[in-house]
């Protein structure tokens, strides 16, 4: 990976989780990246956070998803940095994420998919998940 790969914290890897769920139908849309800066500001997962390093973490996910098997390599650095106790903190910020504009597109379904095997998120806790963020984003 880049040379930021090694320093990345839990945190780190929570955006790069959200980042990477914002690029997988090929377009980060504003909703998405304002949700991202919303959940950084707000959560206490985040207290104490730069939010500069979004930008650092965003570069090493672009990075990752132009190479081949960069979504695996993405998986293992997350696995290996983040605590297993955030894997479903994580799952839920993805949903959020993917939520946020609005519309679920088949290539955030698909990443999310692979993201709850590769967390080892259990199915039922997983659609709760899923439940909570479409009802979170909402539209009337």
């Amino acid at each position: 990976m880049t040379d930021a790969a090694p320093s990345l914290t839990p945190q780190d890897a929570l955006v790069a989780l959200m980042l990477t769920v914002s690029v997988s139908d090929g377009a980060i849309r504003t909703e998405e990246l304002l949700a991202i800066e919303q959940v950084v500001n707000s959560l206490p997962v985040f207290a104490g956070y730069d939010p500069d390093r979004i930008k650092i973490v965003a570069q090493s996910v672009f990075e990752l998803m132009e190479v081949e098997d960069g979504l695996d390599a993405l998986f293992g650095l997350v696995r290996d940095t983040l605590p297993e106790r955030l894997f479903e903190t994580a799952y839920a910020l993805a949903c959020d994420i993917a939520a946020s504009d609005g519309a679920l597109k088949q290539a955030e379904l698909r990443l999310l998919e692979e993201m709850r095997d590769e967390l080892a998120i259990d199915r039922l806790h997983a659609a709760a998940i899923e439940r909570g963020a479409r009802a979170r984003f909402a539209h009337p």
